[in-house]
This record gives structure tokens, sequence and C-alpha cells, in this order.
């Protein structure tokens, strides 16, 4: 038990000193600002038919309850996943596989820490809950049961499962790289989408009890529920609503919740190497994946020794030879080998496939280029960290050029962004939509460069995986203002969202920002 406990405090404590777990946790802060607008808001989290409760400890705990578990299984699981390969890569895991610790209570550990993280999160989300009670002024009384139950009914059991999650994402070999982070996010949609807008239930139980208060008071019957920012045409008119009363069936369910967790967590156990160098030796090399272990997130003794010298070094040191300015074609040339020297010729075939089914399509193929620009998203958010993922980044540093190799960088996400799409290409030009294919081009050029200036300020490509994802989740179903493809029409079958020129010149700013970024750090070096 001691060295269980010891694995989950040393672990929150080196997790809790991260940048990421600050920005995760000043998103929460802020979605708790969201959740408890000012009462003339046209935005809100919770709309309740029209309605919201006022804001007192009942209202406020179960609206933030609710909005920081969506948040935090989703943001929270980027966070606390990679401590498993972590250990592996620095040397821990060997260390404590020479101690009697055994694989059920190292993965538990693990479990606990990853727990510890996000509850520290909900905790704060909390506190800002109620800081915004009295803030609004509408009621002074502080309830801690009426604030504190709907976190620990609804928000702890989801943290539970997702803290289980990203150990069991770890120890399953394609998952424990950026996949697992893909997969993720369609797992969360699913969930969300499964289960009313609130994983694990529980959501509908809060609407029955609100639907009856409104009726019981005499007001008009309450309209469609709704979790999530959302723009109301008038501010909600408040009733009064004492808070879900906790059932036997309900306390019963969040138990099964935290016990499937543990489960879930354990599982692995049967299957883990436990560090065991014999069986890893046997297996294929483990390396510090672009998603998930980065150099950057690693002691300097374990990043200090350049990985994979052979693809990288040869992609960068010979397209920039010292003592002259080499030529950019070949650099982009260099940069693209070393952006595509992982992918397998399934990947191509699927990139193939999709471009042939676009053209014999012969529609607007809006959706095979949806599917085309999702595909390398794991390829894309490399730009920027290639020569962190590989240990080049102190080699790569002496060199001259690190703006020719930046330009060269995103000159080859460029060419990789339009070769996998050129088949929608083809058919907005076969039907001489001129329009669309302005939008394709801009398109070509914003995602590298979204994906080059935040891997060179975040150094980790796990930010673009988890924003890029969000915001071509929200096109794909039709939010214009997120649409960077040109595939949300208007009646007219147009584009809806912003103007081709618009997104190119984005496009031409963030490359603009990586350039001085990067300069920056050359000169900080």
């Amino acid at each position: 038990m001691s060295a269980l406990l010891g694995i989950a405090v040393a672990d929150f404590r080196e997790r809790t000193r991260r940048p990421a777990y600050l920005i995760t946790l000043a998103a929460a802060i802020g979605l708790g600002w969201l959740a408890i607008p000012p009462a003339d808001s046209v935005w809100v989290i919770m709309d309740a038919g029209g309605y919201r409760g006022p804001y007192d400890g009942a209202w406020v705990g179960t609206v933030t309850a609710l909005a920081g578990g969506l948040w935090l299984m989703l943001g929270g699981f980027y966070v606390v996943r990679g401590t498993i390969t972590r250990d592996r890569l620095t040397g821990v895991g060997q260390v404590l596989a020479a101690t009697p610790l055994t694989r059920p209570a190292y993965l538990l550990g693990k479990l606990l820490s990853n727990f510890l993280v996000l509850a520290s999160m909900a905790g704060a989300l909390a506190v800002t809950a109620l800081a915004l009670q009295i803030a609004r002024g509408e009621s002074y009384t502080v309830d801690p049961v009426a604030l504190l139950a709907p976190f620990a009914l609804f928000t702890l059991p989801v943290l539970a499962v997702t803290s289980a999650a990203a150990v069991l994402f770890e120890t399953v070999r394609p998952l424990r790289a950026g996949l697992g982070n893909i997969v993720w996010f369609f797992v969360w949609t699913f969930l969300l989408l499964g289960s009313g807008g609130v994983p694990f239930g529980g959501f509908g139980l809060v609407v029955e009890s609100m639907r009856a208060s409104v009726v019981e008071q005499g007001l008009p019957p309450a309209g469609g529920f709704s979790l999530g920012l959302t723009g109301i045409d008038e501010p909600l008119r408040v009733f009064d609503w004492d808070g879900l009363a906790p059932t036997g069936e309900l306390v019963g369910g969040r138990f099964l919740v935290f016990l499937a967790a543990v489960l879930v967590a354990v599982l692995p156990a049967l299957w883990f190497d436990r560090f065991d160098v014999a069986r890893t030796a046997r297996s294929p090399r483990v390396t510090a994946d672009a998603g998930l272990v980065h150099a950057a997130e690693l002691p300097a003794s374990a990043s200090a020794a350049p990985r994979a010298v052979g693809s990288m070094g040869v992609g960068s040191l010979t397209a920039a030879p010292v003592g002259r300015r080499p030529a950019l074609a070949r650099m982009v040339a260099g940069e693209l080998r070393v952006l595509t020297s992982d992918l397998s010729w399934w990947w191509w075939i699927v990139a193939a496939g999709l471009n042939v089914a676009a053209v014999a399509w012969n529609g607007p193929g809006t959706a095979v280029l949806a599917a085309a620009w999702i595909w390398p998203v794991l390829v894309w958010s490399r730009l920027g960290t290639q020569h962190l993922e590989h240990g080049m980044d102190t080699l790569l540093g002496a060199y001259p050029g690190s703006l020719d190799r930046t330009v060269a960088q995103w000159l080859a996400g460029v060419a990789l962004t339009a070769a996998t799409a050129v088949g929608p290409l083809a058919s907005m030009l076969l039907d001489g939509d001129a329009a669309r294919a302005a939008h394709w081009a801009a398109g070509a050029l914003f995602i590298p460069s979204l994906a080059l200036l935040l891997g060179t300020v975040t150094r980790t490509p796990r930010v673009f995986q988890v924003l890029y994802l969000i915001a071509w989740y929200l096109a794909i179903n039709d939010v214009a203002a997120f649409d960077h493809m040109g595939i949300v029409l208007d009646a007219a079958g147009r584009p809806a969202g912003a103007s081709a020129v618009a997104v190119g010149s984005a496009a031409l700013g963030l490359t603009a920002a990586a350039l001085v970024v990067r300069r920056v750090q050359h000169l900080w070096r």
C-alpha cells in the first residue's frame, strides 16, 4: 500500500508542475465562469428549456459539475496520459521492476495519480463556482452539500473512468502513441452522443427533476434542454429548484462506475510487461512517440541522447550543409522525407483511396474532403516538433539557417496536405466550382501553418492533435465559424464560413508567427 501511494503522490507532484496542467486548470476555471454567466447574458452553458435556477448552491454546483465533467473528460485525458511510457524511457520503470511491487499495484498507483490530478482540477472548479455564486449576488447562503454533491455524483465518476482509460491506453501498443489521442476524442464524442450529453447517465434525472419543478410552479412547460455553450434569444427565466435529491439507485450507479474504472485499470496486468527487460527486448523497440512522450517533457538525462538519428539526421543535416546556403527545394524534399518516413504502405493506400473516391463520385466531395483532411492529423502534428521527437534539438540548434529549415518544414506540410486531397480538388474543378477550390487552397495553407505554430510554441504535437480534432468536428457539424476547408455550404451551395482570402491570410500570419518564435528560440539558445 505504501508503494502504491508513493507512486501516486510522486506522479501527482510531477504532473501538477507542468504547463499542460496549468493550461487545463485555467480552462476549467474559465468554464466555471461561463457556466454561471450574468443574469442578462444571452450565452449560457445550461439551458433548462428556457429556464434557469437561482444562482444558489444547488444550481451552481449542478451546472459546473456537469460541464466540468465533460471538459475534464476530454482535456484531462491528454494531461494525465503518458506517465507509464515516461517511466519506461527515463529508467524509473526498470528500477521499479527490481522491487516487489506487483503489476496490479503499479497500475492502481497510476490510476490513483491520474485521478488525483483530475480531482484537483474539479476542486478548483468547485471553488470557482462558489466564488461566482457570491459574485452574482442572487444567493449568499453557502450550502456545501448542495454545492459539492453534484461533483461527487457526476464529475468524480467520469474522472475515474478517464483516469483508467489513460492507464489502459498506455499499455496497448497501438494506443500509446498519437493514435490513442485520436481514438479518445471519438470515444468521448460517442459517450456524449450515447448518453444525452453527460457520460454515464445522471443528466436525465436532472432534467426530469427540473421539468417537475417547472410544472409544480405553474409555469409554461420547459422546452428542450441543452448542456454546452449555447446562444439564446433572450435571458433565461428563473424558476425555483432545490437540487436533485440523491437516490439509492443513483448513488449505487456511481459506485459501480468507480468499480468499473478500477477493473479497467487493473485489466492490463494480464499483458503488461512491468518493464521486464527480457520481454521488452523480444518486442519491437519502444520509442518516445510524437503523440505520447516528448523529448521536451523528459528530464535532460533522458532526452540528451539523440534517438532515430538515421532518419532525422539524413533529412535535416544533409539538407543544411555548413558553408553554403542549400537550395530550398532540397531542404523541402529532405523535410518531406522525414515527415513521411514512418508512414506504412497501407497509410498511403487509404489516402489514395480517398482521392480516387472523390473523383469517381464526381460530386461536391464534402465528406471525402473532410475525411482526407483528418487522415494525416498525426503527420501534421509533427511539424515544428520533429527535431525534439528525435532528440536532435541541440545538434540542429548549432546549425545556421534555422528559419530556412522552418520554411522548408512548412512547405513540406503544404505539399503533403495538397497531396492527400488532390482528388477533392479535381472534383471541384471538374464541376467548375472555383469558390470551393479557392477555399481548398486556403485550407491547404492553413492546416500546416497551424500545426507548425502550435508545434513550435508548445514543443509537443499533442496540442495540435486535440485542437484540430475539435475544429474539424465542429466544421463537419456545420459550425461555419470553424470551417477551414469550405465544407459548410449555404443555401446556394457556396462556402458559408470565412472567405478564402481570410483563411489564407490567417495561414500566412500563423506561419510568420512560427518563424518569429523559432528565431527567438534560436537566439535564446
